[in-house]
């Protein structure tokens, strides 16, 4: 015990590197983000309808990804393999200052997709990793702690990209794209020179009693894919404010145009500020598990609400939407950091690459299937997405109580350990 506190004590001053390379990751996220399709559509002369096909198709080739990009990992680390992703996203936005028609679109979109899919992949072993050298109860910290910072990085390059895109000129639009590869380049030379390695975490974990081992072992682990099937409809949740809320609040409530903006911004700073702190007072009080399930009722309460809001007056329809956000933030951030600690906990360390890679289909199934499913419900009848989502958030919640004991053993830490406090103690410089 004794050795492992004096590791982490050595470790926690060196945490700050992977908090800045997240950081640099996002805002390069960030500074893309408004352009998205737009950029396309300047540079080239093919429509939307055609730029939006070929994007689907380009990231749908680089859906397989994750899975190999676990075996990599499990088998020499995930610090390179996370800067190799940075560095593949970094690429893919210089290609994009070559791309004049169908072909180099394609290659652009898919080297950045697949830069990605590699990042995601790798990124939350390595976050991990970090985690256990200060003590088994430090996931939540860090998970959360980076995950504030993400949200930071990509406000704060929308923010800015926003801004130079009222310019609406050609330099405007390669700078910002520029910038993207910059971010992504300067993020993964970050992470390869300043990131401390992870192996002796890896190395002084005995192995799963099991023997479980790589995708075999994951295809066996029926306990972890309903994990990945309940997250999946989390997902769906997590995913729905950002794309509901603008059409929702102005064609469907006939709200004011302006709201939507303020609304989404309100999220970002809760999330972009609070999570650590809401992330360990749930810790304090329940299991991982238990945590999702409260997070799943919080969003069958904010699709209850958002419904409901077609029957406020339109005089009072904003005031009354700001607690509606809220309850959603509060559901992302107990939900975020629980799932991402419950899920790395629930791996066997010798396959975590493996098994975390796998967990991001969670994300990237949600990400395909939401669109499709509010156009089609709210074409159809504007409370039906909210009817829907709810019913999901409400079978997730029940799932997530009935897998809780098929997990392994979360007890809720009576105390912070010394390990933990040191690192909540030393934490406030790194935290936006």
């Amino acid at each position: 015990m004794a050795g492992d506190t004096t590791r982490a004590g050595r470790d926690g001053p060196r945490k700050w590197p992977l908090l800045v390379a997240v950081g640099i990751d996002s805002l390069g996220t960030g500074l893309y983000l408004p352009l998205s399709l737009l950029y396309f559509l300047r540079v080239t002369e093919l429509d939307l309808g055609t730029i939006g096909v070929l994007v689907s198709v380009a990231s749908a080739a680089a859906l397989p990804v994750p899975l190999l990009v676990g075996r990599v990992v499990d088998r020499f680390g995930p610090r390179l393999v996370v800067a190799g992703g940075q560095a593949l996203q970094g690429l893919g936005f210089l290609l994009y200052l070559t791309v004049s028609g169908t072909s180099s679109l394609l290659i652009a979109v898919f080297v950045m997709k697949a830069g990605t899919r590699v990042y995601w992949s790798s990124v939350f072993t390595l976050i991990a990793d970090q985690a256990d050298a200060e003590g088994a109860d430090a996931k939540e910290s860090w998970f959360a702690r980076t995950g504030m910072l993400r949200e930071t990085g990509a406000g704060g390059g929308a923010l800015l990209a926003g801004l130079l895109l009222a310019v609406d000129s050609s330099r405007a639009y390669d700078g910002l794209i520029l910038g993207s590869a910059l971010a992504f380049l300067v993020a993964a030379v970050v992470v390869v020179l300043m990131v401390p390695s992870t192996s002796h975490v890896r190395t002084a974990q005995a192995p799963s009693p099991q023997g479980r081992s790589g995708l075999p072992a994951l295809l066996r682990d029926r306990p972890y894919l309903v994990l990945i099937a309940t997250c999946t409809l989390f997902s769906l949740c997590s995913n729905f404010l950002a794309l509901s809320l603008p059409t929702y609040v102005v064609k469907g409530l006939s709200g004011p145009g302006w709201a939507p903006g303020p609304l989404l911004a309100l999220n970002t700073l809760l999330l972009a500020t609070c999570t650590a702190a809401v992330s360990r007072f749930v810790r304090r009080r329940c299991s991982r598990a238990r945590a999702m399930a409260w997070a799943g009722g919080l969003w069958v309460v904010w699709c209850a609400a958002s419904a409901a809001a077609a029957l406020v007056p339109s005089a009072a329809l904003v005031p009354v939407l700001v607690p509606v956000v809220v309850c959603f933030s509060l559901a992302e951030m107990t939900y975020g950091p629980a799932s991402n600690a419950l899920a790395a906990a629930s791996a066997p360390i010798e396959s975590r690459g493996t098994y975390l890679a796998a967990f991001q289909y969670s994300f990237a199934a949600a990400s395909v299937i939401s669109p499709s499913l509010f156009g089609l419900l709210f074409s159809r009848n504007h409370q039906l997405p909210w009817l829907a989502i709810g019913l999901l958030a409400a079978l997730g919640t029940l799932l997530m109580l009935r897998l809780e004991h098929r997990l392994p053993h979360d007890p809720v830490p009576p105390n912070p350990t010394p390990d933990l406090q040191n690192a909540r103690a030393g934490s406030t410089e790194g935290e936006p």
